[in-house]
């Protein structure tokens, strides 16, 4: 089971400390050999937290980047290359909120292949907003996000796929499991290589739900990732 923590805009060097506690739960969990965790902070920590876990399970991921394999004038922006250099093995890409800011489903596939290229395994998200839900066109707009994300890449034990309804993110709502059991058995027949994980308000009460959704393969886990305890919570509960 994957757990991928999304620290999204948080965080300083003092962050760090919270670590040891995940470390140290870690080493006295009997199930941590099926526990695959992933860290994906700000940019300005992946290298000190990539030092830090450096001899354990846990790997580092970014949170978005460039779609240019080389250097270039593009004033802010970090390419995979620049990510790999300073210890990131992963990146998210697609997610909502930079799909909200203007990424296309061009841009977003342009960024995996480039992400690919440079030897980073993506975290490839998709998700539909509350309007088209109440259209019921989810599958229909999961479908177009997966056909035009994924055109012409087959590098599929290197893309996880994260599944996160956009009305679900940091609101606390998340579907019934009837419903996203469906959900994501409808992802991974269209996408039957793929790993599949659910994320959207993912918490330590919500967990003892969502743990029994058919055909789930982990968690993308956003505010509640940045409190140890919560994120150990929910390791724990997945397993109980």
């Amino acid at each position: 089971m994957y757990f991928i923590a999304n620290w999204k805009m948080f965080g300083g060097l003092n962050s760090l400390n919270s670590l040891h506690k995940v470390l140290k739960f870690l080493k006295g969990f009997k199930k941590n050999k099926f526990v695959k965790i992933i860290y994906c902070p700000p940019s300005t920590l992946i290298r000190p937290m990539s030092k830090k876990l450096k001899n354990s399970q846990i790997k580092v991921g970014a949170q978005n980047c460039h779609e240019n394999e080389t250097y270039g004038a593009f004033t802010g922006s970090i390419n995979p290359k620049m990510l790999k250099d300073v210890g990131a093995k992963y990146v998210i890409i697609g997610h909502s909120e930079n799909r909200k800011l203007g990424e296309t489903n061009k841009l977003i596939n342009a960024k995996i292949r480039s992400a690919l290229k440079s030897d980073l395994k993506v975290i490839f998200c998709i998700g539909e907003t509350l309007q088209e839900k109440r259209k019921k066109i989810t599958k229909k707009i999961l479908r177009q996000q997966m056909k035009l994300g994924l055109r012409k890449i087959n590098n599929s034990k290197n893309i996880i796929i994260a599944y996160e309804p956009v009305w679900s993110i940091g609101t606390g709502l998340i579907q019934k499991s009837s419903e996203l059991s469906k959900t994501i058995t409808f992802i991974k027949k269209e996408n039957k290589k793929y790993k599949v994980l659910y994320g959207g308000s993912v918490n330590p009460k919500n967990i003892n739900e969502l743990r029994f959704v058919d055909n789930i393969d982990g968690f993308l886990i956003g505010g509640a990732s940045q409190d140890s305890k919560k994120f150990i919570d929910i390791i724990k509960k997945t397993y109980n």
